[in-house]
């Protein structure tokens, strides 16, 4: 997922079949929204950079788009070939966000989903002014759990900050409006509820590059903790994780 393949190498491996399984997907009205905002259509090409196992890839290929997934994490990227392997319209290239391998205006959309914080910004945005035509748009996109939440949704979030890992990730906030060189960043957020039985929450939970994974000390603890929270909640078997989804996207590359 990330510009620096060697770090996500050992980052996410291992973690690439629970993040294909129970990572949430985004609404798929975002399709039609892009379409009104950026004038994204069915003859568009689309270069998803850092697309990990293909979740966000799969909206845009069931679109009708041709779509390049840019994943320099082996075992990622193997994910998605398996995932999208019935999609004549895929094509997944081992090459990163400052080295996509994509041909010099070739594409109408850049979408980056959960992995631009992985990015060196300045070579990317190079990159990206690279491959991209005249007039076309940059999409970022997030899954965010929603932090003013009550019940079960606050307590999965303080079991995450308990194990969670320090980590170097930076802000993307900070980082986008230099990204975009001050051009107009639109945001938009989207409602996005995911209903979960305890095994899509387990396997979402340790999907994540900072949390403990199996021969860290604490990981039995934590999925006790996840389990006890997960009997005190469920309602037949399932709960609901709330997450919005956030969209930027910006006319990066305009005719003059």
């Amino acid at each position: 997922m990330s510009s620096k393949g060697t770090e996500t190498e050992v980052i996410f491996n291992n973690r690439g079949k629970n993040y294909s399984k129970y990572r949430p997907s985004y609404p798929s009205r975002i399709i039609e929204f892009l379409n009104e905002e950026i004038g994204l259509n069915k003859e568009g090409v689309v270069a998803d950079i850092g697309s990990g196992t293909g979740i966000c890839t799969k909206m845009f290929l069931d679109n009708g788009n041709t779509v390049y997934g840019i994943e320099p994490n082996k075992e990622m990227r193997q994910e998605a070939e398996w995932f999208l392997k019935s999609y004549k319209n895929f094509y997944s290239i081992d090459g990163s966000s400052e080295d996509t391998k994509l041909k010099p205006e070739s594409v109408d959309v850049i979408t980056v989903a959960q992995a631009f914080h992985w990015f060196r910004p300045e070579p990317t945005k190079q990159e990206f002014l690279r491959i991209l035509k005249q007039n076309s748009s940059i999409v970022l996109m997030w899954n965010i759990r929603k932090s003013k939440s009550y019940g079960f949704m606050r307590a999965y979030i303080d079991i995450i900050r308990k194990y969670r890992e320090e980590s170097n990730i930076k802000s993307d906030e900070n980082v986008i409006p230099k990204f975009f060189d001050n051009k107009k960043v639109c945001e938009k957020v989207f409602s996005n509820l995911q209903e979960y039985d305890f095994e899509r929450l387990k396997g979402e939970l340790i999907s994540y590059s900072y949390i403990p994974n199996k021969g860290d000390s604490r990981y039995n603890m934590m999925l006790s903790e996840l389990e006890n929270l997960f009997e005190k909640y469920n309602d037949d078997g399932k709960v609901i994780l709330e997450y919005e989804t956030r969209l930027y996207y910006c006319r990066m590359k305009q005719k003059i």
